[in-house]
């Protein structure tokens, strides 16, 4: 039998909701609404959210207008010990009987492999949806992820910001209800300024339409968004170039108009004398403008706005805007002008008067400790130690700047300009700049060898520092961001290619605290938190858990080194022969475990005689020669696939050799050759811990 079921709309009417959330919170109520669906045993065919400056709402596709009826039953007492040799009930059936609310003879038997039971079954009659919408929307707008809720009026109610009016249509009926101090009922309402009078909505699947037609509302998040986007890819092909178009400022902007329109205005050619990445701060951040480059990237004076309502003279809102950017760009021309009257070098003083960290002192501290690591770093690279050095002097001397103060985004790449205006090297301007990379997951890293220096060191003084001081993150919280501190070490090693002792630098660098925090102490402590990141960095490219563990058993020092293990355990894995020489170090590995007798440190030949010990002692005397020169240079996948060469004479040892024999003089020996086959292995990683 079928099951009737109807669409539901729901919709919150706000005053304008904070942009950088609406996106967040519309998902989260979405989410939040189907779970408390599947609680109550309602599955929809679909619930879709949209989402737009003024509203929240969801569109529940096919619905059941009830609960289905659900059976229930109660078990009771075992037969055997509800009646007596007589049939007569004994005082376990009664009481069972008035506990449920009727008679004994209302009572069923339950059959199963324990036994029969008494039982009493109940049907819980399923209730109609309407009467648990309500209900459900207030649970899942009490989950919605707000920091701060507000209250309006008198009431006592809070959200995220004043509700105007609610929505609650159920087919074509609507469902009566309070929700946030507002009563429900079928009414919309349309843009702000073109269309502000109430619509009434037939049903739910009109909404959309409705909207768009007559009220002058996008109110999908996603169309919304593409519809901002072409218009200002148009605009910006009628400049002659292309608009810059930032995923963020795009989902911002789209949470800040209901009916987009997109327009193109100008500002004084004479302002791109001022770096450009500051003026696109200025137009994006302050103004939420799009800035317009030419083919060569080269910054344009025009801008593209997207204002939130069709005018009658779009020339007047064009004019307002070329008058309000006008003045965030002349600040930034002045900071320009200002900053460079006083050298970056300068300003270096001024850095003893900036805490990194109380116990851990000033930046001007932190920047002396890392321009000698990142001088070291440098010159063991085979690059120029002076000028990593140098940049790590002067990397954070821009935040002084009035550019910087003013935006805080910038810093690094003014610093990068202010340093090249001074005249210093371009490595040592561009490493100014690139010691912040990598920011975020998935960014551009350090080209450099000076800016790869500056920025390892950098992230090891931090993090050697902190765990110095037991500030080290826990569940969470990573306040002085170790955890991408960490990770970006990892990626700079990695990819591009840097053959750097973690460890070495790990003690260099502690070497360089006060004596009193006892900083070398950290360093394997920050060691195992770098290499903990290794997890997370190569199973995010699809490499499996065990294989990782096999490389990190052995604990290289090298993360290239580590890199290089990696992708031979990987390319090993494929070969044939993996499955079994990984059985075989299993073995072999319990074996030496749970052996308490020494094992000789070399293989005695004179204690060789069955003939399949024998074979496997020369192949792996002539291995150990071939594949020492490839261990040596790191060409750990070649030295694989030659040591692969094994499995049929490990094999034939484990089929024909007993190892724990009686005679002690030959057990220890054949403990010994399993040994040296291991550490053979080991050289690369633990197969032992490759899962099949």
């Amino acid at each position: 039998m079928s099951t009737a079921t109807r669409d539901l709309l729901i919709e919150i009417g706000t005053e304008e909701l904070p942009p950088k959330a609406l996106r967040r919170l519309s998902s989260a109520f979405a989410d939040a609404f189907r779970s408390e669906l599947e609680a109550a045993s309602l599955k929809p065919a679909g619930v879709r959210c949209y989402a737009a400056p003024r509203r929240l709402a969801l569109f529940v596709n096919a619905i059941a207008t009830a609960q289905q009826d659900r059976e229930t039953v109660r078990r009771g007492p075992a037969v055997a010990a509800a009646f007596d040799d007589d049939g007569c009930p004994t005082q376990a059936a009664i009481g069972f009987a008035k506990s449920c609310g009727v008679d004994i003879e209302q009572l069923d038997q339950l059959e199963t492999k324990k036994g029969s039971w008494l039982a009493f079954r109940s049907v819980e009659k399923g209730r109609p949806t309407s009467e648990l919408i309500p209900d459900l929307a207030r649970k899942a707008l009490a989950a919605l992820p707000i920091p701060k809720r507000m209250r309006w009026g008198d009431r006592d109610d809070e959200f995220v910001r004043p509700v105007h009016w609610v929505v609650l249509l159920f087919g074509d009926e609507v469902i009566h209800a309070d929700i946030l101090g507002v009563k429900s009922d079928r009414y919309t309402r349309g843009h702000r300024f073109h269309h502000p009078e109430a619509m009434y909505l037939a049903e739910p699947e009109a909404y959309l339409p409705l909207l768009e037609t007559e009220g002058y509302v996008l109110a999908d998040f996603p169309v919304r968004r593409e519809a901002i986007r072409a218009q200002v890819l148009e605009q910006g092909n009628r400049l002659g170039g292309r608009a810059l178009i930032d995923d963020d400022l795009l989902d911002e902007v789209t949470a800040l108009v209901e009916w987009p329109v997109a327009l193109a205005g100008r500002f004084d050619e004479q302002f791109l004398d001022v770096p450009p990445e500051a003026l696109i701060s200025s137009m994006q951040d302050h103004q939420k403008y799009f800035p317009v480059v030419d083919d060569n990237g080269k910054l344009l004076p025009h801008f593209i706005t997207v204002a939130n309502l069709v005018s009658k003279d779009p020339t007047q809102i064009r004019e307002g805007n070329e008058r309000v950017i006008r003045p965030w760009l002349a600040d930034a021309a002045f900071f320009w002008n200002q900053d460079r009257k006083q050298r970056l070098e300068q300003r270096c003083a001024g850095l003893q008067n900036m805490i990194f960290q109380n116990r851990l002192g000033t930046l001007a501290d932190k920047q002396q400790r890392v321009a000698t690591l990142a001088g070291a770093i440098a010159a063991s690279l085979g690059g120029e130690a002076s000028h990593a050095s140098r940049a790590a002097q002067l990397c954070k001397c821009d935040l002084l700047t009035n550019m910087v103060f003013e935006f805080p985004d910038l810093q690094g790449i003014m610093g990068r300009y202010y340093a090249s205006h001074d005249g210093e090297p371009v490595e040592v301007a561009n490493a100014i700049q690139e010691h912040y990379q990598p920011r975020f997951a998935g960014d551009t890293l350090p080209v450099s060898g000076a800016g790869q220096a500056v920025a390892i060191a950098d992230r090891l003084d931090t993090l050697v520092g902190i765990f110095a001081i037991g500030q080290q993150p826990s569940g969470d919280k990573d306040p002085f961001a170790l955890r991408r501190a960490a990770l970006g070490i990892v990626r700079i090693c990695i990819e591009e290619q840097l053959d750097l002792d973690l460890e070495a630098l790990l003690n260099t660098c502690a070497s360089a605290f006060e004596a009193d925090l006892q900083a070398p102490l950290a360093v394997s402590k920050v060691f195992d938190y770098i290499m903990d990141r290794l997890n997370a960095y190569y199973q995010e490219r699809g490499i499996d858990a065990d294989l990782i563990d096999a490389v990190l058993a052995t604990r290289p020092t090298r993360l290239l080194d580590f890199d290089r293990r990696i992708q031979a355990c990987g390319v090993f894995r494929q070969l044939p022969e993996a499955e079994s020489l990984a059985a075989a170090n299993k073995r072999i590995s319990n074996i030496l475990k749970k052996t308490t007798q020494a094992i000789p440190e070399q293989v005695d030949v004179s204690f060789l005689t069955d003939d399949a010990e024998i074979r496997l002692a020369e192949k792996l005397e002539s291995l150990t020669a071939d594949v020492a020169p490839m261990m040596q240079a790191g060409d750990y996948t070649t030295a694989l696939k030659q040591l692969a060469g094994l499995r049929e004479t490990v094999d034939a040892f484990f089929d024909q050799v007993m190892v724990m024999v009686d005679d002690d003089a030959l057990r220890a020996n054949r403990l010994a050759l399993l040994d040296k086959l291991h550490r053979l292995f080991l050289q690369v990683a633990d197969l032992s811990r490759l899962q099949g």
